[in-house]
């Protein structure tokens, strides 16, 4: 055997590939005979269109055609409903009639051979409308339940949860706090702008795009255009960054296709920055409010949660922003309750740590104003209220090591040396301030299914449908089907992004690792023993591969096992961050962020500490940065840029990001023992950074995010 590759921080094995320009990104694909799309989109909210003249634009140079409502392909059915989607209404059904429920709604799609001639002849698509009142304005919009709460595994929930008597505990608390929270619509900026390129051949569709789920793809533009799903190859085997946005199907990827079948000619249609702001989804703007109610001594005795959240009019989308107020911290008596806004916007999706980091930013919030109120430490605080098992679903916690995380982030934070008061520590005449939060998300484990190929050389092929995004999956699944066979990394070549691969879930909710990497381990056992066995030739791979003189081949599907129920699996951490404002501009800095994090096994710490790094960079944006500004009067985003909806650069970085891995051991959560890392890394930032802010200045900032205007 080979010496053990799990767990060891080996550098990306694509890494070479990105470095040199050579990882091929969907937009990068150039088929020959490809012609370029461009999407005409609404300037109305809500309404019909009244007239469309496409005239100047078919006449314009290099122009093939226009497609409208009026000669578009027609679905053959309903899209495709996958786990990612909604649960109610259903998805946007692009040119097929003339009714407007957005702004930004795409109304045309032109088609030419260059780029420069699409993008000017979608200039001169002249459309009038007969406009309809819209609500856009999520202040007016009235709240109600939704049909049925769906967290981002696809789990169906009661909007509404109690236990025990929360309002008459609330009541008789000795102290109590009682707060709303505000976090503004935040966009998916991924540096790859979503692209599709589309191809027929006869009836099979290829379809080269940016995915977060290949298989999800395929099946849905199976269902648009009435072909078998075996029909349709997605291929996506780099994307640029994602964080949600590519988890759905957007209205772009049917476009590609019809303006494909239509034209008979493979079509390109890639979104503008500023088309990312209405053509995929954003995390939505959410509302909270939070009362809590303790004893003198710091016991919880009370919970109550609510949040409104916005959705479109054709679509039921929620979140789990109340899951982690349930368990997190022991309390007997507990109400959540969520509530959805239809709005005239298209329909938000998910965005890294969808849902826990929304809720547990307002929960984290208010313990900290619960501890302030009670002079008690804040750590302390989350200490007196640990709780021994999950009290929401009363069951056992596989493992929670949060106690674990507070004290070996508080060691190296530095915490003893806080000085509680506010406004009372100070580096020259900048306040600095310390805050810390509580984080946590659930460890999700999927169906998926890997096949491992041995070559008569003692080499290997894995593969898989997976997609990588960016955490790192080329070079996990190579580490764990190396070690599983017992060769060198060197010698297996792994594969993903493609939907001809087997199945695989969404690369999102953290539970790549533990679904397709429980997959890939499978597979290699037992390609391994077939070969051993049919070799004869004992424990020697190689050997055994030798004498057969053929490829032998296993492919597995791995699924969750009976006990799966049995245990409420969920990672924990605990954040600290130190901020240092500037008493007469306003200006915030993070100086330090210390995570500690108890994840189960850590297939690679290299990796993993670069997803937490980029998720304390994410959280610093929520806090401080981000907030897509909507028009009240259409819906429209004015600030659908990067130049004025600003995310955290180099400069905006603090230059200590510590992440810190407790030993944990969890054999219940799946056979690698891993509990997803990518949407842990955001939750609690946020939190953290507003908490520090009030105790640099004494001021509490409760709606996100914590720009100058508001400590001035």
């Amino acid at each position: 055997m080979t010496a053990p590759y799990m767990g060891k921080p080996i550098s990306r094995v694509d890494g070479r590939l990105k470095v040199t320009g050579t990882a091929n990104y969907a937009a990068e694909q150039d088929p020959p005979r490809l012609a370029f799309g461009a999407i005409v989109r609404s300037t109305i909210a809500s309404g019909r269109i009244a007239t469309i003249d496409t005239a100047a634009a078919a006449g314009a140079s290099g122009v093939v055609t226009v497609l409208t409502h009026r000669n578009a392909p027609r679905y053959a059915g309903p899209p495709h409903k996958a786990m990612v989607d909604p649960e109610r209404g259903e998805k946007l059904r692009v040119l097929q009639d003339d009714r407007i429920t957005h702004q930004g709604q795409p109304v045309a799609l032109v088609i030419a051979n260059t780029l420069e001639e699409a993008t000017h002849a979608a200039t001169l698509v002249r459309v009038t409308y007969s406009a309809a009142p819209a609500i856009t304005d999520i202040a007016h919009a009235r709240a109600v339940l939704p049909t049925q709460q769906k967290t981002d595994q696809g789990e169906r929930q009661s909007p509404v949860q109690q236990r025990g008597n929360p309002q008459g505990a609330l009541a008789a608390a000795e102290v109590k706090v009682d707060h709303q929270y505000v976090i503004p619509r935040e966009n998916n900026n991924p540096i790859e702008l979503h692209a599709t390129v589309a191809a027929w051949e006869g009836d099979r569709l290829t379809l080269w795009d940016k995915s977060q789920w290949v298989d999800n793809v395929a099946l849905e533009m199976a269902a648009i255009f009435g072909v078998p799903p075996e029909s349709v190859r997605v291929v996506s085997p780099f994307v640029g960054g994602a964080f949600g946005s590519a988890l759905r199907t957007w209205a772009h990827v049917p476009l590609a296709a019809m303006g494909a079948r239509v034209t008979r000619r493979p079509v390109k249609v890639m979104l503008s920055r500023r088309e990312m702001y209405y053509g995929t989804g954003y995390r939505p703007h959410t509302t909270q409010r939070v009362a809590l109610g303790a004893s003198a001594d710091g016991r919880l005795s009370a919970i109550l949660h609510e949040d409104e959240q916005e959705t479109s009019t054709y679509e039921e989308y929620t979140e789990a922003v109340l899951d982690a107020t349930r368990f997190l911290h022991s309390c007997p008596n507990v109400y959540t309750r969520h509530r959805i806004k239809r709005l005239n916007v298209h329909t938000p999706t998910w965005m890294r740590g969808p849902g826990e980091a929304s809720g547990v930013f307002a929960l984290e919030c208010a313990m900290d104003e619960l501890a302030v109120a009670l002079q008690l430490d804040p750590v302390e605080l989350r200490l007196r209220n640990e709780p021994e098992r999950d009290e929401y679903r009363k069951l056992p916690f596989s493992s929670r090591s949060t106690r674990e995380c507070y004290r070996v982030a508080t060691e190296r934070f530095g915490w003893g040396r806080r000085n509680p008061e506010p406004r009372s520590m100070r580096d020259g005449r900048w306040l600095i301030g310390w805050g810390m939060a509580t984080a946590t998300y659930p460890s999700n484990w999927a169906p998926a299914a890997a096949r491992a190929r041995l070559l008569p050389d003692g080499s290997a092929e894995v593969s898989s449908a997976a997609s990588d995004m960016g955490p790192g999956t080329w070079t996990s699944m190579t580490q764990v089907a190396a070690e599983t066979l017992g060769l060198p990394m060197e010698r297996v070549r792994f594969t993903l992004g493609d939907s001809r691969l087997p199945n695989t879930p969404p690369h999102g909710g953290s539970m790549t690792m533990a679904s397709v990497g429980s997959a890939v381990q499978a597979a290699c056992r037992k390609v391994r023993a077939d070969a051993l066995a049919r070799g004869s030739e004992g424990n020697d791979l190689v050997a055994a591969m030798r004498r057969i003189g053929q490829p032998v081949e296993a492919t597995v599907n791995a699924t969750p096992g009976a006990d799966a129920q049995k245990y409420s699996k969920h990672a924990f951490g605990g954040v600290f961050v130190e901020v240092a404002v500037d008493p007469d501009l306003g200006e915030t800095r993070v100086r330090r962020v210390v995570g500690a994090y108890g994840v189960g096994r850590v297939m690679n710490p290299k990796l993993s500490r670069s997803q937490c790094i980029g998720g304390m960079i994410g959280g610093i944006g929520m806090a401080l940065m981000e907030h897509a500004v909507v028009d009240p009067r259409n819906g429209r985003i004015p600030n659908a840029n990067l130049a004025e909806y600003p995310v955290p650069v180099h400069a905006d970085s603090p230059p200590v990001m510590d992440v810190i891995f407790v030993d944990e051991h969890d054999p219940h959560v799946n056979p690698l023992g891993v509990k997803g890392l990518g949407e842990i890394a955001i939750v609690g930032i946020a939190s953290a950074v507003v908490n520090a802010v009030y105790h640099a200045t004494g001021k509490r900032i409760r709606e996100l995010p914590v720009t100058p205007d508001k400590l001035l």
